[in-house]
């Protein structure tokens, strides 16, 4: 919770200072509704932080951000969304990790993630860890180079681009 009114404060710093040295043409905006595309599905962490920035984000600048969820491909349909949209600013996207995973996944993307988009803003960052029993037969990685065996021929869940399924495929090793 600490983190989080951090990352609000820098935002609210962040929104202060764009508004401060706004040229003439962007000093109305928004004027009209903005649709923020998020990758994942209604509920979840990124959901909820989504919504209550979008409420602050409203009642900062008198217009609706509407949160949009547009769940599947690990965030890659948020994302193709989002960027086949017109470039005016009316519809951001969620970045998370996810985003940058699926550029290394994918080989047929209809976007490019790096050249296609935009940061505008830092919300939130997440850590991740990984935790299991002493008795699963694997053990810590102490280089990023070593790759563990597929879990995909191991596991029956699905197998979207997350970012903890990544890393556990990147930093767990059989002995």
């Amino acid at each position: 919770m600490k983190f989080l009114r951090a990352a609000l404060s820098g935002l609210v710093c962040l929104l202060c200072l764009a508004t401060t040295v706004v040229p003439a043409a962007a000093a109305d905006y928004p004027n009209r509704p903005v649709r923020w595309l998020i990758g994942f599905a209604a509920g979840g962490p990124v959901d909820i932080v989504a919504r209550i920035m979008a409420q602050w984000l409203s009642d900062r600048f008198g217009q609706q951000f509407v949160v949009e969820n547009r769940a599947g491909s690990g965030g890659n349909i948020a994302a193709a969304a989002a960027i086949n949209s017109p470039p005016d600013g009316y519809t951001l996207l969620f970045v998370a990790p996810n985003n940058a995973i699926s550029t290394s996944l994918y080989k047929k993307l209809s976007y490019d993630f790096i050249r296609d988009t935009t940061p505008v803003a830092s919300i939130m960052q997440l850590t991740n860890m990984l935790v299991v029993s002493n008795d699963l037969p694997v053990k810590p990685s102490r280089s990023s180079s070593t790759t563990a065996r597929p879990i995909r021929a191991r596991s029956p869940m699905p197998h979207p681009a997350t970012a903890p399924r990544c890393i556990c495929r990147r930093n767990c090793s059989r002995p």
